[in-house]
């Protein structure tokens, strides 16, 4: 049954990822670590999803300047590419690549690619430009990316083959560079409108969402790719076994997202949530902690309600009745979903109720409560009399239910 009930709330995720096209960068290492990343990505292909990988080679660089008995030289974390390093990366490159399109032409019984035929395509299509010298250090054949052939990477994704980008640029002139993947990555997404950029790395991720302001400090090229049109970056740790399915058909994934828009959506509630809102707030009403609404109550007060939803399910939600005459507002109905409590989403519908109230010149909240007195208290409610309250207000208080007032200022 648990199967069961895990495929069916996957099917969603199965419908939305269709058709969709998603970079996949991860360090060469994984190739040993976690084999089965590409097994997965075998089976992301077979359900249609557009797939672009950009591996990085760096362990594989490294194990091919110790055969030739060179040290790697990095100025400022970069690697400077002489010719001997350049031979080294265009080994690695090729071995890498050889790897992946084995794992992938695999017939293995009970994998993902059992009777399946996974075409990968891979080619010229970064042109790039030297580093060049910098602070007086030659970069030699370290480069940077010039262009992406979105063109040519569309017209393979349309034929159903999986495109695979080392990190290596061409110049004009035909010279080769060695490129930072993750720059690779952003740029590939960004030139192709990437629905997301799914960056496996060795840093385990502790958040699980992080702001624009908060990414800038250790994700730099993530923030670019969001900035640039790309809707999701989500980073996640490559040595977790199945992370890359765990993120994304489950509605809370595994690793950390960055996106310009928040994973969770506030939103002016519509008729179509009344349901999730009914199913939200059931539990609350058998236990006596709210006032039943019926459908039909719910359905004429919608517009009075606010919904916060992530991935489309309501996660939380609250009502706010203005009394514009008196300048007040009554909090109705803030409820949280259990598996969400203890992470400030009570909150954040609190301070988009607030927002709403202060736009209709509203001076202060109030809320009627029976169990939660302390959890408002405790975000600027002060305690107060029936008197306080709108007349309108007043002589619809439940006195059998014998709620305490509690009033914020704006």
């Amino acid at each position: 049954m648990n199967f069961v009930n895990w495929f069916r709330s996957a099917s969603p995720y199965i419908h939305a990822h269709r058709g969709r096209t998603f970079v996949i960068s991860f360090g060469g290492e994984v190739l040993k670590q976690n084999p089965s990343l590409i097994h997965d990505v075998a089976l992301l292909n077979s359900l249609g999803i557009r797939l672009i990988l950009v591996p990085g080679i760096r362990p594989q660089i490294e194990k091919e300047l110790e055969a030739r008995k060179q040290q790697s030289r990095y100025v400022n974390g970069i690697r400077v590419t002489d010719e001997i390093a350049l031979q080294c990366v265009k080994a690695a490159s090729g071995e890498v690549s050889s790897e992946i399109e084995g794992l992938l032409s695999m017939g293995l019984t009970n994998s993902p690619v059992t009777n399946s035929k996974i075409t990968t395509i891979s080619g010229n299509f970064i042109t790039a430009r030297p580093y060049g010298i910098r602070d007086g250090v030659d970069y030699c054949y370290t480069g940077q990316v010039r262009g992406v052939d979105a063109v040519a990477i569309s017209h393979q994704l349309d034929q159903d083959s999986i495109v695979l980008i080392s990190p290596i640029g061409y110049s004009l002139t035909g010279e080769v560079f060695n490129l930072l993947t993750e720059e690779v990555a952003m740029r590939v997404a960004i030139s192709l409108k990437a629905d997301k950029w799914i960056c496996l790395t060795e840093q385990p991720q502790t958040k699980r969402e992080l702001s624009l302001h908060e990414a800038r400090q250790h994700f730099f090229h993530a923030v670019k790719a969001c900035e640039n049109h790309v809707k999701r970056v989500h980073i996640l740790d490559q040595q977790i076994e199945g992370a890359l399915l765990q993120e994304l058909f489950t509605r809370d994934g595994i690793g950390t997202l960055i996106s310009i828009d928040s994973f969770d959506q506030m939103q002016q509630a519509t008729i179509e949530d009344v349901g999730g809102i009914l199913a939200l707030i059931k539990p609350l009403e058998e236990q006596g902690h709210l006032v039943r609404r019926s459908r039909e109550k719910l359905e004429m007060e919608i517009q009075h309600f606010i919904v916060q939803k992530r991935e489309g399910m309501i996660i939380a939600c609250a009502a706010m009745y203005p009394f514009i005459e008196d300048k007040m507002a009554e909090l109705a109905c803030l409820v949280v979903h259990n598996n969400y409590r203890g992470s400030n989403h009570g909150d954040a519908v609190l301070n988009f109720v607030e927002r709403q109230a202060r736009q209709l010149a509203i001076n202060s909240l109030f809320v009627l409560t029976t169990r939660t007195a302390h959890w408002f208290q405790e975000r600027g409610f002060v305690a107060a009399d029936l008197e306080s309250l709108p007349v309108s207000r007043r002589t619809l208080y439940n006195f059998q239910r014998n709620s305490k007032v509690f009033v914020k200022g704006l």
